[in-house]
């Protein structure tokens, strides 16, 4: 049974860092299940401050990757209908069975927000470029954390002798 719930705890990190790069998959959150699941393993002490900190980590990335798109857009001269519009974008990109609604929505709900906001295609093309280098940093800042929780997973892992190197 140990050995089941440590191979699902790895499994769902490991899945945490390829989500951190499909965009489909929400990967910090996954990584962190994987931490949790580590701690179903019977006669291990769980240390609920590591999990709480990594729990409010694992939040906190969450969550800025659904704003960092548009303080992309932002950025390259967007105005706060094109921020919107990545907002929903993503949004929308997420719920979608495209497979890459996530960058296309982004990139069309910035354009249109734009675009609504009276600007020339242009600048809203601009800005719409501005939400894809967002989606791409907190793409990239996202798989950054999932591989610190893999990392994390491996140490706790080796602290508690269920693996060995």
């Amino acid at each position: 049974m140990e050995i089941l719930i440590f191979c699902l705890a790895a499994f769902l990190v490991i899945l945490g860092i390829i989500g951190s790069i499909l965009p489909v998959l929400p990967g910090v959150p996954l990584s962190w299940a994987g931490l949790l699941v580590l701690y179903f393993i019977p006669g291990l002490p769980t240390d609920y401050w590591f999990l709480g900190i990594t729990l409010i980590i694992a939040a906190l990335i969450y969550i800025l990757n659904l704003f960092i798109p548009a303080m992309g857009t932002k950025r390259y001269g967007g105005s706060r209908k094109g921020m919107i519009g990545a907002t929903l974008g993503l949004v929308i990109g997420l719920l979608t069975p495209i497979p890459f609604g996530i960058i296309i929505g982004t990139f069309l709900g910035a354009f249109i927000g734009e675009i609504i906001n009276r600007s020339d295609s242009k600048s809203a093309v601009k800005a719409a470029f501005g939400s894809f280098v967002g989606l791409l940093a907190s793409s990239f800042m996202e798989f950054l954390v999932a591989f610190a929780f893999l990392l994390l997973f491996v140490y706790k892992a080796w602290e508690y002798h269920l693996i060995i190197f």
